[in-house]
């Protein structure tokens, strides 16, 4: 399928495929360990091949999408949004966040947001540290209060043992109200391992595209793919003994044991 680079900066790069669609379904690439390099990306298929063009934007460098070519590519993307009914979008960790900051531009939506951040600012957030190009982030130009559009809906999926995913949960619902907040414990960062894990991925997209799109949806989801999913229960084990429960934690380690003989029950 044929790309179309509606932006073509030396930082920030958005492609578009199957541009002819009626609706819109935008994501952003995530946050990479060896940045300083586009990503080669084609078309998610599960949204093209009902009708929606699809548009992917990415950073060359692990920026936040906040740098001199921001102000230009949202201009970009709001005289491109105008030419669809409607444009939903999902991110994960820093793609969610940038999900977010384009919001308004994007006219977006829905939205699934997967362990996003709201902001990486040391002085809005100085308990995360993980990140250490937060030293120099624009706060005011990364303000999600500013440049977010707060009546987008959907659901900010997150891990709450993940205390820092938790936080800045609350801290993107108190903004974007129609958010709804999805607990999926055990689910790690980003928190939809567990769904990946059990071959769900695709759901995700599809509530997205056709709906009903809730919390309660994908955490009936998330429920009926961790009895078989090893990274749930490493992560359920690991969290039982932090917080003084052993016998959960043996519990967790058997059903492991279960799995890797090739049980799908532990008796």
């Amino acid at each position: 399928m044929q790309e179309t680079r509606v932006f073509d900066g030396a930082k920030l790069r958005a492609s578009l495929f199957n541009a002819g669609g009626e609706r819109l379904f935008v994501t952003f690439r995530q946050r990479v360990a060896v940045a300083g390099e586009f990503e080669d990306r084609g078309p998610v298929r599960n949204m093209t091949a009902h009708g929606y063009a699809h548009l992917h934007i990415q950073p060359r460098n692990n920026d936040w999408y906040i740098n001199s070519e921001t102000k230009a590519l949202s201009r970009s993307l709001k005289e491109l949004a105008n030419g669809y009914q409607d444009v939903s979008a999902m991110g994960f960790s820093m793609g969610g966040y940038g999900a977010l900051r384009f919001s308004r531009a994007l006219r977006l939506s829905r939205l699934i947001a997967v362990s996003p951040q709201y902001t990486i600012a040391p002085g809005v957030v100085p308990y995360d540290r993980r990140r250490k190009e937060a030293e120099a982030f624009d706060e005011a130009l990364g303000d999600l209060i500013r440049y977010g559009r707060h009546g987008v809906q959907g659901v900010v999926l997150f891990d709450p043992f993940r205390k820092m995913d938790l936080s800045h949960a609350m801290f993107i619902q108190a903004v974007f109200p129609d958010l709804q907040l999805c607990r999926l414990s055990c689910g790690g960062h980003p928190a939809s391992q567990v769904i990946r894990e059990g071959g769900s991925f695709w759901d995700l997209q599809s509530m997205l595209r056709d709906g009903p799109l809730n919390a309660a949806r994908v955490l009936d989801l998330h429920r009926s793919r961790r009895r078989l999913s090893r990274t749930y229960w490493q992560k359920l084990a690991r969290v039982a003994r932090q917080r003084g429960r052993p016998q959960l934690g043996a519990a967790a380690d058997a059903w492991l044991q279960g799995l890797a003989e090739g049980r799908e029950t532990v008796q």
